[in-house]
């Protein structure tokens, strides 16, 4: 039926149940981009659908990976994503070292799934070193940024 028809998909729910027929396209070739020097920003959308998933709060742990590091404290990321220190190209980064930064302050923007979310401290202090490059990807639980407590 799709095949001698013009339509190209063809979805049918009844009762919890959901059968999805598309018709056969022709193979397409990937492509694996590598990522360029200057990195491609789309501006943050606000989210309206109370279907769309939450942004976590960053975790706060004790770092001690260094000697000197003893008091410092670590803001991991709360998911997996694209981070970005500012809200576009041509705007401030949120944090810079030696910025003092207090709960609920903004500190950097994580990409995922098209979805632009506010990441926020959870922690009042001063920004000893930024962990991670502008426009790169980042793990769940990795660190982002180390904090002096004030």
């Amino acid at each position: 039926m799709v095949n001698k028809s013009n339509i190209g998909e063809v979805t049918v729910e009844e009762k919890g149940f959901r059968l999805t027929i598309k018709q056969k396209e022709d193979p397409v070739q990937q492509l694996i981009a590598a990522p360029v020097s200057a990195p491609v920003y789309a501006a943050p959308q606000p989210v309206a659908s109370a279907s769309a998933p939450v942004a976590e709060k960053p975790k706060v742990t004790e770092a001690a990976s260094s000697p000197t590091a003893d008091n410092l404290i670590t803001i991991k990321s709360p998911m997996i994503g694209t981070f970005y220190r500012s809200s576009g190209p041509d705007k401030p980064a949120f944090i810079n070292v030696g910025d003092e930064i207090d709960n609920g302050k903004v500190v950097c923007i994580i990409e995922a799934m098209k979805l632009f979310n506010e990441i926020e401290s959870e922690v009042k202090g001063k920004v000893v070193k930024v962990l991670v490059d502008d426009a790169s990807p980042v793990e769940y639980d990795q660190p982002l940024f180390l904090v002096e407590p004030a």
